[in-house]
């Protein structure tokens, strides 16, 4: 009877855990991307500022064209007169308007035109901020994914030592009821158990907090338990040197700042114009009468020009102030192309170190495990003593963590190579 329960324990136990692992949802990194893409809110604001920036420019570009008001106007108003005798007369008088004018600009000096290639390339601009945006997103989504992978391999890692360890401690206790093994070996042994049962804890809580930094980066309001689906395997076109110079000059954040630098250039165009006279033409039709509807025409055509004569140096000033801003953004183009260069060629060299670090540290690890079975061998025949297999022991376990970091390393490393280059989320690998 004992047994049928608590084979009905354990079938209820595994019956929840397989309930609990089907609910988990299964991410991919294809999956994070395109979420990501759809509700990032950096990136929904990058968008608007783009929308802003061609609002702006039709806002810029529509005193290009003719503005036509209309106007519809009724008064009445009140006089009185004092005549010769002292008597006071009171008039009523009612005016009735409507009409509409139109001006139109003809001339300034092409300052307009100016303002609205300014416009446009601010919009340029506005376009490689958003494509910046998106590429500092996927870094920040990359690591986090890599993070979560990361953490769930580790829990993985701490259960195996764990394993390792109560392994170890079964049979320390089994050699030290023996009489063959010393109290002190034991103890080691339990404290290692202990301290493998903490990693475990740890490395739960280590995950959740990955998996919360995710759900983040993707742009979900509310967390939920994940798993993530993923290789420790960078891709190999990153392998490749490539010319550093001409990646420098697609990356986006260059680009942005040579639309700033062009529109900084019409700045100057633009206010170069205002010492140039503007020309207007206007035209109106209105009909205006005492009673309504107002019944008499009215017809009205002219040019206005327009020209300061003195603003205590204003246009110099603005001048002045336009080619100054000009020569800052051509400077902080040149000195982002250089910058742009050097952090290129640094980051790709952190990308092969670590892939070569990689392979170092598996070897460092298959030579681990090799000497941690034969220790455990020599060790159970006692050819060997306990201080020696547990530092045999000890290198293992550190190994594997070495392994996994190294891993997790050379993965962030191809991040920031993918960022470096200013890929955006649309990046294939």
């Amino acid at each position: 009877m004992r047994k049928l329960k608590l084979s009905v324990i354990i079938l209820f136990l595994l019956c929840f855990m397989l309930h609990k692992a089907s609910a988990e949802e299964v991410l991919t990194w294809q999956g994070c991307i395109k979420e990501a893409a759809r509700n990032h809110p950096d990136l929904i604001s990058a968008q608007e500022s783009v929308k802003e920036s061609e609002a702006s420019k039709k806002i810029t570009a529509s005193t290009l064209f003719p503005q036509i008001e209309s106007n519809v106007d009724a008064s009445r108003a009140k006089t009185t007169s004092v005549s010769s005798s002292g008597s006071k007369t009171t008039r009523t008088a009612s005016t009735y308007t409507y009409g509409a004018s139109a001006t139109q600009l003809l001339f300034d000096g092409l300052k307009t035109l100016d303002n609205v290639k300014a416009a446009s390339e601010n919009i340029k601009a506005a376009e490689y901020n958003y494509k910046f945006t998106s590429s500092e997103v996927r870094l920040r989504l990359r690591s986090a994914f890599v993070s979560a992978l990361k953490a769930q391999e580790l829990l993985n890692i701490t259960q195996e030592i764990y394993n390792i360890r109560r392994g170890n401690l079964e049979l320390i206790t089994l050699r030290y009821e023996s009489g063959i093994e010393h109290r002190g070996a034991l103890l080691t042994a339990e404290a290692n158990l202990a301290q493998a049962q903490f990693e475990i804890s740890q490395a739960k809580r280590a995950l959740e907090v990955a998996q919360r930094e995710l759900m983040k980066e993707m742009g979900r309001n509310k967390f939920s338990a994940v798993r993530v689906e993923g290789v420790f395997k960078v891709s190999e076109l990153a392998l490749e040197k490539p010319d550093f110079e001409m990646l420098a000059n697609k990356n986006p954040s260059l680009g942005k700042l040579i639309a700033q630098k062009n529109a900084a250039s019409f700045g100057i165009k633009a206010a170069q114009a205002n010492f140039f006279p503007q020309l207007s033409a206007r035209t109106g039709a209105s009909r205006n009468n005492s009673r309504w509807p107002p019944e008499n025409d009215q017809l009205n055509a002219g040019l206005t020009l327009s020209f300061p004569l003195f603003e205590g140096g204003l246009r110099l000033a603005e001048v002045a102030q336009a080619r100054a801003l000009f020569n800052q953004a051509r400077e902080d183009e040149r000195s982002s192309r250089d910058g742009l260069i050097v952090a290129l060629e640094q980051t790709w060299v952190t990308l092969q170190d670590s892939v070569e670090t990689v392979e170092v540290q598996k070897k460092f690890l298959e030579a681990a495990e090799e000497r941690a079975r034969i220790a455990e061998a020599q060790y159970s025949l006692g050819l060997l003593q306990f201080d020696n297999w547990t530092i045999i022991e000890d290198d293992l376990v550190s190994s594997k963590k070495a392994y996994l970091n190294t891993q997790a390393n050379a993965l962030l490393a191809e991040a920031n190579w993918v960022s470096a280059k200013g890929e955006t989320l649309e990046y294939a690998n």
